[in-house]
C-alpha cells in the first residue's frame, strides 16, 4: 500500500467530525488503491476562509462574530453546501461538512463539488434585524468566492428560506442585477423550487423504501424511530407515516415520545408546534433522547446532529436498518460495531442527499428561467435516490464492503476520475 496514506483510524478523536470523516476517506482510498498523488489532492480542501463579522445589535453596540466558508473540491462543478448558525460551529466541523458535500454530490452523481459555511452565534437569542445584518455582512465578506458558477450556498442548521433571500439580495445588489441562482433553498416566489423544503425527508423515505424491499419488510410491520422533528426528521417522519410505516418514537431537542403501537405523527408534530415541547402529550410516553436511540426497532433514523451513535452507546443500538438523516450522526469508531451486529447502514452521504439533489434541480431551473411542477421534481428526486441506492448496494456487493465504505469508494472513484481527466494545473 502506498506510504502516502495516513493510518490514523485508532488515534483520532471520536467527537471530531473532520477526523472521523477523514478516517473513512482513508479506508476507502486504500481499498480503491487510489493514486497517491490524487489521494493527497482529495484529502485537502481547496480553499478555507475565516471572516470576522461586525454586526450592529439592537441595543446600539457592535458584536464581532466569526464565520467560515470552506470549499473542498471543484472537480465536478461549482462547490455546493449550506450555511449553519450555531454556538458550537468550528472550522473542523465546517471542513468535515464541506468534504461530506463533495462525496454526497458524487454519490448521487450531480455536477457539484463540496462546500460549507458557518457562523459562531446563538441565533435563538438574536432578533430578526440582527440576523439580517449578520447575514448580509457575512455575505459581503465571502462575496468574491461564491456565485452560480463558483459556490452555491443553501440553508442548514438554524438558517432558512429567509436567510437565503438575504444572501441572494446582498449578492444581487453588488452584481447590480438579480442573481437568483447564487443560492438554493429560497422562497418559491424568489426562484425557489417546488418540493425543496420536503426534499431531504422525501429522499430518506425513498431509500428506506428500497432498504425495506431488500429485507422483505412491509411498511405496516416496520417500526421506525426518528431522532429529530425539524425539516429533516419531522418531514421524514410525516412522509413515512403517510406511507403506512409505524412510527413508534420521535424526539425534539429536549426529549422524545414513545408508543410501541405507533404515534399519530401529524397530531404529535402539531402539538409540538403549539407547545414547543412534547411534555404533556397524551398519545405516548416521554423518553429521553439517549434512550430513544436505544429502542428496539426495524429502522432507526437519526436526523438531528453529529456524533449521536458513538462507542459509548453503539452496543445498545437495536435496529435492523440505520438510515442517517443528519450529517455524521455515527462516529467512525461505532461503524465496526454496527457491521459486527449486522446493522444495514444507509450512510448520510447517500441517505440525506435528497436536499442537495433538489437544490441542484432549483439551480438548473434558475439558470433555465423555467420552473417545474412539484410532481416532476418529486419524480426526478425518486429516480435519483433509487438509482443511487442501487449503485451503492451494487458497489458494496461487488467489493464485499459495508454500505458506508461502498458509498465513499463510489464517490471517491468518481471525483478521482474527473480530477485525473482534468489534470493538475501547475
Amino acid at each position: 500500500m502506498p506510504t502516502a496514506f495516513v493510518d490514523d483510524a485508532r488515534n483520532f478523536k471520536e467527537d471530531n467530525p473532520f477526523e472521523s470523516m477523514m478516517s473513512r476517506f482513508d479506508n476507502a482510498a486504500k481499498l480503491l488503491d487510489l493514486d497517491p498523488n490524487i489521494y493527497r489532492i482529495l484529502r485537502c480542501p481547496t480553499r478555507e476562509m475565516t471572516v470576522y463579522i461586525p454586526t450592529l445589535m439592537d441595543d446600539g453596540r457592535y458584536e464581532v462574530f466569526v464565520g467560515y466558508r470552506v470549499q473542498h473540491n471543484f472537480a465536478r462543478g461549482p462547490a455546493k453546501g449550506g450555511i449553519r448558525y450555531a454556538k458550537d460551529v468550528s472550522i473542523d466541523e465546517v471542513r468535515a461538512l464541506a468534504a461530506w458535500m463533495t462525496w454526497k454530490c458524487a454519490v448521487v452523481n450531480i455536477p457539484y463539488g463540496g462546500a460549507k459555511g458557518g457562523i459562531i452565534c446563538d441565533p435563538h437569542n438574536m432578533s430578526q434585524g440582527e440576523l439580517e445584518r449578520l447575514t448580509r455582512r457575512y455575505t459581503s465578506e465571502i462575496l468574491d468566492i461564491i456565485g452560480p458558477e463558483r459556490d452555491v450556498p443553501a440553508p442548514d442548521m438554524n438558517t432558512n428560506e429567509q436567510v437565503m433571500a438575504w444572501v441572494m439580495d446582498t449578492y444581487s445588489m453588488h452584481a447590480r442585477h438579480t442573481v437568483n441562482a447564487v443560492v438554493t433553498g429560497k422562497p418559491v416566489e424568489l426562484g425557489g423550487s417546488q418540493g425543496r423544503r420536503e426534499a431531504t425527508g422525501r429522499g430518506l423515505m425513498f431509500v428506506i423504501n428500497e432498504a425495506c424491499k431488500k429485507f422483505g419488510l412491509k411498511p405496516a410491520d416496520t417500526r421506525v424511530v426518528v431522532q429529530g422533528s425539524g425539516n429533516v426528521g419531522g418531514i421524514g417522519a410525516t412522509l413515512l407515516y403517510e406511507a403506512g410505516y409505524k412510527i413508534i418514537a420521535i424526539s425534539e431537542i429536549k426529549n422524545g415520545i414513545y408508543n410501541p403501537n405507533g404515534i399519530n405523527i401529524p397530531e404529535a408534530l402539531d402539538y409540538l408546534r403549539k407547545h414547543k415541547t412534547f411534555d404533556g402529550y397524551e398519545g405516548a410516553e416521554i423518553v429521553s433522547n439517549s434512550d430513544l436511540l436505544e429502542l428496539e426497532c426495524d429502522v432507526l433514523m437519526p436526523a438531528a446532529t453529529e456524533n449521536q451513535i458513538t462507542s459509548k452507546n453503539v452496543e445498545n443500538i437495536k435496529c435492523r436498518i440505520l438510515c442517517e438523516g443528519a450529517n455524521g450522526p455515527t462516529t467512525a469508531h461505532a461503524d465496526q460495531v454496527l457491521e459486527r451486529k449486522g446493522v444495514f447502514v444507509i450512510p448520510d452521504i447517500l441517505a440525506n442527499a435528497g436536499g442537495v439533489t433538489v437544490s441542484y434541480f432549483e439551480w438548473v431551473q434558475n439558470r433555465m428561467g423555467f420552473f417545474w411542477k412539484e410532481d416532476l421534481v418529486n419524480e426526478r428526486l425518486q429516480d435519483t435516490m433509487v438509482s443511487s441506492f442501487n449503485d451503492v448496494v451494487n458497489f458494496s456487493e461487488k467489493h464485499k464492503v459495508d454500505m458506508r465504505t461502498a458509498a465513499y469508494m463510489l464517490a471517491i472513484d468518481r471525483v478521482a476520475y474527473e480530477t485525473k481527466m482534468r489534470g493538475i494545473y501547475a
